[in-house]
């Protein structure tokens, strides 16, 4: 079976975006440094975005992954996708990924946002989580947890600090529990 894994960045106090969305407040990585980025990605064959997530990478430029395949979950998907890599899924997203870690294939990568993250969550569909914490207090925004119906216990797999500050925390998520 696929694995899924929410890699993320997060503020200190728990923000993905800023309350207009935007990712602004992230760091530039000093040269050189991707915070292990390039290793996670070559893990990875599939992402799974959120509408407004897809829309904020497009912001950003070039699209990023054009050799992966990209699912993007919208309620009301455009006809056509102005990436080749990129297909709107308008199903359920519990039933859609479902299906798609029994396909084969390497890992998923669950990039965002915290809409589609809550869902498969609670169907204990992620099997990782990769935080990365920013070194920075929002105080508002966009939150990176969502309200689950019961507590999920993890297993700490790696820690990672640099000196800008940046840590990853890396756990797994105990579903047999």
């Amino acid at each position: 079976m696929r694995k899924l894994v929410l890699y993320i960045a997060t503020s200190l106090d728990g923000y993905i975006a800023s309350p207009d969305g935007s990712v602004e407040w992230l760091p530039t990585p000093p040269p050189g440094e991707d915070y292990g980025y390039a290793d996670f990605l070559a893990t990875a064959d599939a992402t799974l975005l959120g509408r407004a997530t897809y829309e904020q990478v497009l912001m950003l430029g070039e699209w990023p992954y054009p050799t992966l395949t990209n699912y993007v979950f919208s309620r009301k998907p455009p006809t056509e996708s102005p990436e080749p890599s990129v297909q709107f899924v308008s199903t359920d997203p519990v039933a859609f990924v479902t299906q798609l870690r029994q396909q084969p294939g390497g890992t998923i990568w669950l990039i965002g946002g915290s809409t589609l993250a809550s869902p498969l969550l609670a169907a204990g569909l992620v099997d990782e989580l990769m935080l990365f914490v920013v070194p920075r207090l929002l105080g508002a925004g966009i939150p990176l947890w969502r309200h689950q119906d019961h507590p999920q216990p993890l297993q700490l797999l790696h820690t990672q600090t640099w000196p800008d500050g940046m840590a990853l925390l890396h756990y797994r998520l105990n579903t047999a529990e």
